[in-house]
């Protein structure tokens, strides 16, 4: 390597290759005007000389002792921004969406932090996308609120399953309630589990067995929420052309009116079923059994065939005992009664309490309601009116619903679906197809991975890609990944 002055007072980096025999040959590099540059340049001579010697010396050290700290020019989350759009093409979003680039941004930008939509701006940016202007954004939003948008987003979930006649889909509800007092039809005060008084919104979301989103309904919040299921798979069924699914749903969806209509639409349904009485069967092994423990995992099957004036088909109610639910009902009941015991003593005021019995001006523990709690502690009732069920199958299919309730924990925490602050309908409406999205990738990230969500965005959000300028040029450099976080990118495709 050489240095040579130049006529324009620059100084030229050269290579010279010879030989013994006194051949040479000069290769010029470039012409540096700062020490920066003539450090730049000999870097790269040292590294042209050293090629295939495994040793690479770009002399950034001396380029920094001579200019002070290196410019970043870029940082950017390449990984998680790369993964989160394969999980997103994969979905086939990128067709569905027609290669909006902002609806893009808007579902990514909220896997990665729930946040405003003026916020997820921020995201992006600090992600390294380039991020469209809020002026674009608010125009853009109103197209997917468009019912044929949100249908081509929920299409696109459903081909991802590969639904079929007789599929198992879960269904749940949720409210999502808004910062103000005043209702305007839409937004309206309704039963709320938080005791909230503000005005919600009721939304219906329907999943395939393992949670993964199908289709997701806003609905007044004042409508009860036995009445969103039947408008929610009619929906979805004649949108897929779909004969027959069958619906698995808590006991708090279950209705007669829901399972006539479910009935009349010849679907089948797996229901949480109430237990209002003690009914027959465990009477019977009850009176057959007066000493034995119960034992844990005990099924008994109760048919329950249609009336003679009946068009419905068959039904069969399982009753499953399991030894861990009847501890903790029993441990309830056990204070129950005991403070029951206590408010009719007069020791502590009557409060409100199911086992304390008001006849006038006297009180009693009511203790047939005692003996009923105590003779179904540990008992769950399953229904449904499938043909030829088994057990293992009924209930095995109800424990899937812990999948969609992972999905509405998500929504509302992880991706804070609520409370929102958007009050025009069309406003919501976009806000809950960019939620549902993100929902989905999500959900596939986590499938996929084997890894929250959270632990994903956490850990691949740390390993970027900068570039570096150095003297004339831009060098790309980039954090060694683990192998851990290597085989979780690997694994969505």
């Amino acid at each position: 390597m050489r240095t040579v002055r130049t006529a324009s007072r620059a100084t030229a980096v050269q290579v010279v290759w010879s030989s013994r025999r006194g051949a040479r040959q000069i290769e010029h590099l470039g012409s540096a005007h700062d020490d920066a540059e003539l450090a730049v340049l000999k870097a790269v001579a040292a590294e042209r000389i050293a090629a295939g010697q495994l040793v690479l010396d770009l002399g950034l050290n001396a380029a920094a002792a001579g200019a002070g700290p290196l410019e970043i020019v870029s940082s950017r989350a390449g990984h998680l921004w790369d993964a989160l759009c394969r999980a997103y093409n994969t979905l086939g979003f990128d067709t569905a969406a027609s290669g909006d680039e902002v609806f893009r941004a808007l579902v990514l930008a909220r896997v990665i932090e729930a946040t405003s939509k003026l916020d997820c701006l921020r995201v992006l940016e600090e992600t390294g996308v380039a991020a469209p202007s809020y002026r674009t954004l608010k125009r853009r939003l109103p197209i997917y609120a468009k019912p044929l948008w949100r249908k081509g987003i929920s299409a696109a979930c459903a081909a991802h399953t590969a639904l079929r006649p007789a599929s198992l889909v879960l269904y749940d509800v949720s409210t999502l309630y808004f910062e103000t007092d005043t209702g305007d039809g839409f937004g309206e005060p309704g039963f709320s589990k938080e005791r909230r008084l503000e005005p919600q919104i009721t939304i219906g979301l329907l999943t395939d067995a393992s949670g993964f989103p199908l289709a997701v309904e806003a609905f007044e919040g004042n409508k009860a929420e036995t009445a969103t299921m039947v408008p929610t798979l009619k929906a979805f069924m004649a949108a897929y052309r779909l004969t027959d699914i069958t619906v698995v749903a808590d006991a708090g969806m279950l209705s007669e009116n829901n399972k006539r209509e479910i009935e009349a639409a010849g679907l089948g349904f797996i229901l949480g079923n109430r237990i209002g009485h003690i009914p027959y069967v465990i009477s019977e092994w009850h009176k057959h059994n007066p000493s034995t423990e119960i034992p844990h995992g005990l099924t008994l099957r109760q048919p329950w065939p249609p009336g003679p004036n009946s068009t419905r088909r068959d039904q069969v109610i399982y009753y499953q005992y399991k030894a861990d639910r009847a501890r903790r009902t029993l441990a309830g009941i056990d204070q129950q009664i005991a403070k029951a015991e206590r408010a009719v003593a007069g020791k502590v005021p009557v409060k409100r309490n199911r086992f304390i019995k008001l006849a006038g001006g006297d009180k009693s523990v009511n203790r047939e309601l005692e003996h009923k709690a105590r003779t179904l502690a540990g008992w769950k009732s399953y229904i449904t009116n499938i043909t030829n069920p088994t057990p293992e199958f009924v209930i095995g299919a109800y424990h899937q619903l812990w999948h969609i309730e992972k999905s509405f924990r998500m929504s509302k925490h992880d991706l804070r679906a609520r409370p929102i602050y958007h009050h025009k309908r069309e406003s919501i409406d976009a806000h809950l197809t960019v939620v549902f999205a993100a929902l989905a990738v999500t959900h596939l990230i986590e499938t996929n991975t084997g890894w929250s969500i959270k632990k994903f965005v956490q850990t691949a959000r740390r390993y970027r890609t900068a570039d570096i300028r150095a003297g004339g040029h831009v060098l790309t450099a980039e954090e060694p990944l683990p192998a851990e976080l290597r085989d979780a990118l690997a694994a969505i495709t």
